[in-house]
């Protein structure tokens, strides 16, 4: 029962996570507001049922991983993907803006 406890913990964190990087990008009316959100939740959900499933949660010594590292990755994985994603929208708005202008 501890083990879905950090679940829930690792899910509230990461989508205070996404909602974070959004917040702090100032690009960020290039994506929707839900995006960060859904990575940092799917990939802290993702980490955590492989640690889980390795028995992480259940071994001494190894309980922390399935609470810190799901909180670490939700972090990390809205602000690549915000990164990547802000500059192949800006290059493919400037393309298609270009492309309607020489009309």
């Amino acid at each position: 029962m501890e083990t879905v406890w950090s679940l829930v913990i690792d899910v509230i964190v990461a989508a205070a996570a996404g909602f974070a990087v959004w917040a702090s990008d100032r690009r960020h009316g290039k994506y929707g507001i839900m995006l960060p959100v859904a990575v940092a939740v799917t990939a802290a959900c993702v980490v955590w049922i492989v640690l889980v499933g390795l028995g992480t949660g259940y071994t001494t010594g190894l309980t922390w991983m399935p609470w810190v590292l799901p909180m670490l990755v939700s972090i990390a994985a809205p602000v690549a993907v915000a990164a990547v994603l802000v500059r192949r929208r800006t290059k493919a708005d400037t393309d298609r803006l270009t492309e309607i202008l020489k009309r």
